[in-house]
Formats: C-alpha cells, sequence, structure tokens
C-alpha cells in the first residue's frame, strides 16, 4: 500500500514539475519564436520589407536608440552594399513610421566604381566614411547648398568636419549619368544627392537627426562602439 502511494505521489509531482505534453510546456518555445522584436516590428509597420534591407535597418535602428538624446525623429540610412545605380538613400520619420525621401547618393571616388568596398577616415583619402553622423548646420559653397555633418564614431568618421564631409548636391547624380555610365559618378568622399533633392532633403534633416552609413564590412561592425 505504501509502495502504491509513493508511487502516486512521486507521478503527480513529476507531471506538475515537467508538464510534458501540456499546452503550455510545447508552446514555450514557439511562443518565444513567434514574438517578434520591436526591430523586426517597427520594420513590418512601416512596410520596409521590399524597400530596405533588413540588416541595414537594424543597424541604423540600433544607433538610432543608443544615439538619439534629443529625441528626433528622423533617421536618414544610406545603404552602401547597394550599388550606386540604385536609390540606396532613404529619410525615415520613425515616429510617424513613414518613409520621407527614397534617392540615390554618390559614394567617395576612392571607394569604389559601381560599388562602396573601400572606406576611410583619413583627410585626403578620397573615400567615404561609414558610421553615425549627426546632422548641422547649412551653408553656400562651392557646391552649392550643403549640409555640415558631424561623425560620431572616434575613429570611424570623427574627421568628418576636417575633411569637409558634408551632403551636397551634384550633376553626376542623376539617372542620366547611370544610363550613359551604368553607375553615378563619384565624390571626394561626401554623400552627394540628385539636384533635385538636395534641398528638399537637408531642409528636412538638418539640425540634430541622425544619419547612418551602412556597408556589411567586418572591420567596421568590429570597431564600431555603437554597434
Amino acid at each position: 500500500m505504501r509502495f502504491v502511494l509513493f508511487t502516486f505521489i512521486f507521478i503527480t509531482f513529476s507531471a506538475l514539475s515537467f508538464p510534458i505534453g501540456t499546452k503550455d510546456g510545447l508552446n514555450e518555445k514557439s511562443k518565444n519564436e513567434i514574438t517578434l522584436s520591436e526591430t523586426e516590428q517597427l520594420y513590418e509597420q512601416m512596410n520596409l520589407k521590399e524597400l530596405i534591407h533588413f540588416d541595414a535597418f537594424k543597424a541604423a535602428y540600433t544607433g538610432y536608440k543608443k544615439l538619439n538624446k534629443d529625441n528626433n525623429p528622423l533617421l536618414t540610412l544610406i545603404d552602401f552594399n547597394l550599388p550606386s545605380s540604385e536609390k540606396r538613400l532613404y529619410v525615415l520619420d520613425m515616429e510617424k513610421k513613414e518613409v520621407l525621401f527614397v534617392s540615390y547618393v554618390s559614394h567617395g571616388k576612392n571607394s569604389g566604381e559601381k560599388y562602396a568596398t573601400s572606406f576611410s577616415n583619413r583627410n585626403g583619402s578620397h573615400q567615404s566614411s561609414l558610421g553615425f553622423y549627426r546632422t548641422a548646420s547649412t551653408y553656400n559653397g562651392g557646391n552649392g547648398y550643403s549640409l555640415q555633418l558631424d561623425g560620431l564614431e572616434e575613429g570611424i568618421n570623427d574627421n568628418a568636419r576636417a575633411r569637409a564631409i558634408v551632403i551636397h548636391g551634384a550633376n553626376y547624380c542623376s539617372e542620366q549619368v547611370i544610363r550613359s555610365s551604368g553607375r553615378l559618378g563619384r565624390s571626394f568622399g561626401c554623400p552627394a544627392l540628385p539636384r533635385e533633392l538636395t534641398k528638399p532633403i537637408i531642409n528636412t534633416i538638418k539640425g540634430g537627426s541622425l544619419l547612418f552609413i551602412y556597408a556589411n564590412q567586418p572591420d567596421y561592425l568590429k570597431k564600431s562602439e555603437v554597434l
């Protein structure tokens, strides 16, 4: 009798402690797999699947959450994984969950031809620099209406001011150039825009919003303290 009673208690305790076969036990793992992360939810809510590669958005949003101390809702993403013959600059309103602009953008002439593959923070390199920037003030210079950028990542893009890396318009950044040469022309390291979009984009993002230039470069991803 005692043996039967002990066996009953053991089986009951085991069932309570290890609910194998119960609804909750079976579904715990699947719940974790199904639950979307905050980044994935936002990516879906903004309908970005057919527009922006997720890895680029994830990196941009990671930095946005860390660096956006003034609650500026705007985030500009440049995806240099894409060729210059494709539109690869996106201005996003993270608060309204809207895409404000999609544009072509040029890279530095020593970063590559159709694709940007080499990057530098060195003055005179004529290469683009990856990483996070904060937009500053505007001015009219040799390239017309331009927007100053402050590089936020030490050793990666913090020489942006010294190198005069700014957003400006350029005639070599146009669909006509793509049709004739298969790619955009290139800058001295600046993210150059089509003339017709320069002023609208600059006036939207100037004054403290974040800009992120992305490429799937192991050296950058390893060195970046933001990511």
